[in-house]
């Protein structure tokens, strides 16, 4: 299984970290590697001294696809779920200033938080609401429907480069309100009211 991410997908958060505001979803890939294994907790890199989280909410594919028409995009997901995409802030800064791939920053072992899913018709997928807590503070509070694209246009357009198979996940982008991770810090997403992950940073 392969995760594909977004990037720049809510407004405030370009405007947040300065960025051009993309003509069309911002696409990158992270390996199955990526994957924070159940239970664990995040642990800082060595090779950074800035990791920021990124909640965000996720689709899980649940069939082949490839140049997917988005009327048809609802067939290929079942699920949705929260997650947090573990961005090296400063690795990614020097990267992008030489016109390099992101993949050190946003790739690396244990980079990808997946919690749990629950069935889409659970939601109103176009207003969706979800935060995230750091130590019981809100820090981040999302919603579904300030996405510049939706989940069904994300799908049609990440399956003209990739075939989508059972199994990936799709993050959909971060909204305003990133910020950096510290040993001992506690991170917990809900969704909608309900707990989809809690995690340790050491």
């Amino acid at each position: 299984m392969k995760i594909i991410c977004i990037g720049r997908n809510y407004a405030k958060h370009i405007e947040e970290l300065e960025n051009e505001r993309p003509d069309e979803p911002v696409v990158f890939i992270k390996p199955d590697s990526a994957i924070l294994l159940k239970n664990n907790p995040f642990i800082i890199p060595p090779f950074s001294q800035d990791i920021h989280y990124e909640v965000e909410i996720l689709v899980k594919i649940n069939r082949i696809g490839k140049h997917i028409d988005r009327k048809f995009a609802h067939k290929y997901y079942n699920e949705i779920g929260l997650g947090i995409d573990f961005t090296a802030r400063d690795l990614q800064s020097r990267l992008k200033e030489k016109g390099l791939p992101w993949e050190k920053a946003k790739a690396f072992d244990g980079s990808a938080l997946i919690g749990k899913f629950y069935p889409k018709d659970t939601f109103d997928l176009d207003n969706i609401k979800f935060q995230l807590f750091k130590n019981d503070e809100l820090v981040q509070d999302g919603e579904s429907s300030h996405m510049l694209w939706k989940i069904d246009e994300l799908i049609a357009y990440v399956s003209q480069f990739f075939t989508l198979k059972i199994g990936d996940v799709l993050f959909t982008g971060t909204p305003a309100g990133v910020g950096r991770v510290k040993a001992n810090d506690q991170l917990k997403g809900l969704m909608e009211g309900k707990v989809m992950f809690q995690i340790k940073i050491k």
